[in-house]
C-alpha cells in the first residue's frame, strides 16, 4: 500500500490544479466582476430574458449594470429662462440718452451693406481709429457677403437688422414683413452666433407692426439725429460737412456702406472721423434699455 500512495498524492494535486484551472477560466469570462447577483424571488426562477424584458431598474434584459452608472443625468439640467423681450415702442430711439452722453459720445451707422466694394475699406478706417460702429445690414446682402458679417462681430461692431429687401415698409403686408424682417435675423444668427437686438426700417419709415415685429425678435428700433444725406452722392465734400455741423453728445450719424457707389461715403468717413476725434468727441456703441 505504500508504494500507491505517490500516486494518490498526484491524482489529488491534478485534480486541485484543474478545479483552478476551471475557476480561472471562469472569472476571465466574466470579467471579473465581483458583484453579488441578486437572489431569486421565492415564487420559483426567473423568466428568461428576450427582447424589451425589464432587467435591473426598469432598464433593457441583458444590459450589464455599470452601463447605466455612466449615463449624464440630462433630465436634472436646469432649464435656462427665455430671454425677456422689450416693450413695444411707438417712436423709435433718435440719440443716445441723457446718461450715455459723457466725453461728447457719439454714434456711427452704417446702412444697406455689407457690400464687399465699400464696407471693408469703411472697416479699415473705424479699425485704424479704434472705433467701433454699428451696421444695420439687409438680409439679401449679408447673405452673400458673410465673411464681411464674421469681420464685423469679430471687430467689435454691432451688427443690426435692416430688412431682407429695403422696402417701404407701409407697403407690406403683416406676413411679408415678418419674412422680411425674421429672416434677416437668422441669417445674422446663423453667421456670428447672435441675432440682431437693434432694428432700423428702411428710409426711416415706421409703422405699429414693425415695432411689434421687431420687439417680439427681441430688438429695439434705431432711427437717426444726423442724415448725412450721402445717398444721394452730393460729393465727399458735403457728406463731410454734415457730419461735423450735426456732431453733438448723443448724436447719431447715418451713413451708408452699400446701396449704390458709396465711393464718396469711405472718402467721406476717412475725412471726417479723426476731425471729430481731434473735437474731442468719442464714437461709442449704444446700451440695451432695461427690460
Amino acid at each position: 500500500m505504500k508504494n500507491d500512495e505517490p500516486t494518490v498524492g498526484r491524482r489529488v494535486l491534478l485534480r486541485t490544479a484543474v478545479f483552478l484551472g476551471v475557476a480561472a477560466a471562469s472569472a476571465m469570462l466574466t470579467g471579473g466582476e465581483t458583484d453579488t447577483p441578486a437572489p431569486r424571488s421565492p415564487a420559483g426562477p426567473a423568466p428568461a430574458a428576450g427582447p424589451g424584458a425589464a432587467g435591473p431598474r426598469g432598464l433593457g434584459a441583458g444590459l450589464p449594470e455599470k452601463s447605466y452608472r455612466l449615463r449624464p443625468m440630462t433630465a436634472e439640467s436646469p432649464v435656462r429662462p427665455p430671454a425677456a423681450k422689450p416693450a413695444v415702442r411707438t417712436r423709435p430711439i433718435l440719440e443716445l440718452p441723457v446718461e450715455e452722453r459723457s466725453g461728447r459720445a457719439m454714434v456711427l451707422t452704417f446702412d444697406d451693406g455689407p457690400d464687399p466694394r465699400y464696407t471693408p475699406a469703411i472697416l479699415d478706417t473705424l479699425s485704424r481709429h479704434g472705433v467701433r460702429a454699428m451696421f444695420f445690414v439687409c438680409g439679401e446682402m449679408a447673405t452673400d457677403n458673410r465673411d464681411l458679417l464674421r469681420r464685423m462681430a469679430s471687430e467689435g461692431h454691432v451688427i443690426g437688422n435692416h430688412t431682407w429687401t429695403h422696402p417701404l415698409i407701409p407697403s407690406l403686408g403683416r406676413g411679408a414683413l415678418e419674412s422680411e424682417i425674421g429672416r434677416t435675423s437668422e441669417v445674422v444668427q446663423s453667421c456670428v452666433g447672435e441675432a440682431p437686438v437693434w432694428f432700423r426700417a428702411p428710409y426711416g419709415a415706421w409703422n405699429r407692426a414693425a415695432f411689434e415685429i421687431g420687439a417680439d425678435l427681441g430688438m429695439e428700433p434705431m432711427a437717426w439725429t444726423v442724415d448725412t444725406l450721402d445717398w444721394k452722392e452730393p460729393g465727399t465734400g458735403a457728406i463731410v460737412s454734415r457730419a461735423l455741423d450735426g456732431a453733438a453728445p448723443g448724436a447719431i450719424v447715418l451713413n451708408h456702406d452699400a446701396g449704390g457707389n458709396r465711393s464718396q461715403s469711405v472718402q467721406a468717413v476717412a475725412t471726417y472721423l479723426p476731425q471729430l476725434l481731434a473735437r474731442g468727441y468719442r464714437m461709442t456703441l449704444p446700451t440695451l434699455p432695461p427690460r
